[in-house]
């Protein structure tokens, strides 16, 4: 999953959502220069990422869009589950979308000081530009295909993957509701 998911999965604890974001910048046994709040962090973040990249449902999913997405279908199923996510939100979740995008976004984590600049200028950026917000939009999931596929080192057609999405919506939507309820249990023991 991208950022929402793994908002999603760090339980409502705010301190928790910012490490596990900052997990994916984290290479290797690196985590353990950081304090231990922000390791747990690093540690769900890559559990997450795990469970998605071995989980049955997924792969078969992955195979079936390799042909279209070569090399980011893996990539691209984690931008439609966060949509999907988005988009029917209030069956995952008690909180109203947008008042649990506000509550992260003001949240001020404690350990700060320990993430990079360029990890704080990230989030910065989120913040200001509220781009979580358009994660349940139509237009949020194409420029979030277009923005991931402009920072992918190689050619690639992520940019175009929304059209996937449209045209298997269904079939998504199906193994991103096996992929939530299996996770939920997978993860529930972690946070």
């Amino acid at each position: 999953m991208n950022f929402l998911g793994h908002l999603y999965f760090s339980n409502n604890d705010e301190e928790l959502m910012y490490a596990n974001l900052f997990g994916d910048t984290v290479k290797g046994n690196q985590f353990l220069l950081y304090p231990p709040e922000i390791q747990k962090g690093i540690l769900l973040h890559r559990k997450i990422d795990e469970y998605i990249d071995r989980h049955p449902a997924v792969l078969e999913l992955k195979r079936e869009l390799y042909e279209e997405l070569p090399k980011v279908s893996s990539v691209a199923i984690d931008l439609f589950f966060d949509h999907l996510l988005a988009r029917n939100w209030n069956d995952y979740h008690p909180s109203p979308y947008t008042e649990f995008l506000e509550g992260f976004y003001s949240y001020q984590p404690e350990n700060w000081g320990y993430y990079p600049q360029t990890f704080q200028n990230f989030i910065e950026v989120m913040r200001e530009r509220k781009w979580l917000n358009y994660y349940p939009l139509e237009e949020g999931l194409i420029k979030s295909c277009q923005g991931v596929s402009s920072r992918i080192s190689f050619p690639n057609a992520l940019h175009k993957a929304s059209e996937s999405f449209w045209k298997r919506e269904n079939k998504i939507y199906e193994v991103f509701q096996i992929y939530m309820s299996d996770a939920q249990e997978y993860l529930a023991d972690f946070v």
